[in-house]
């Protein structure tokens, strides 16, 4: 009963890990990208909304990379028996 309790809390702690994970890469996309759009040289340095889709686009893209890595890499982990 403990381990099962304990397995679950693992795989509880696992999917914090993910998330959390996730919601950084999500950022991070974010902020580079409109970085790029505003400081890029020969841009207009204007934030539209076009800039702002691609961004979240490039967010999106970016969390889920992150979050197929991180599923990819547990799945080659051998659990502890």
């Amino acid at each position: 009963m403990v381990e099962q309790q304990q397995r679950k809390s693992q795989g509880q702690e696992w999917e914090d890990r993910r998330r959390r994970a996730g919601i950084i890469a999500f950022v991070a996309g974010l902020v580079i990208t409109l970085a790029f759009f505003a400081f890029f040289p020969g841009l207009p340095h204007v934030i539209d909304w076009g800039a702002i889709l691609v961004a979240l686009a490039v967010g999106g893209l970016a969390r889920w990379v992150c979050q197929s890595r991180m599923a990819k890499s547990a799945s080659r982990e051998p659990e502890d028996p």
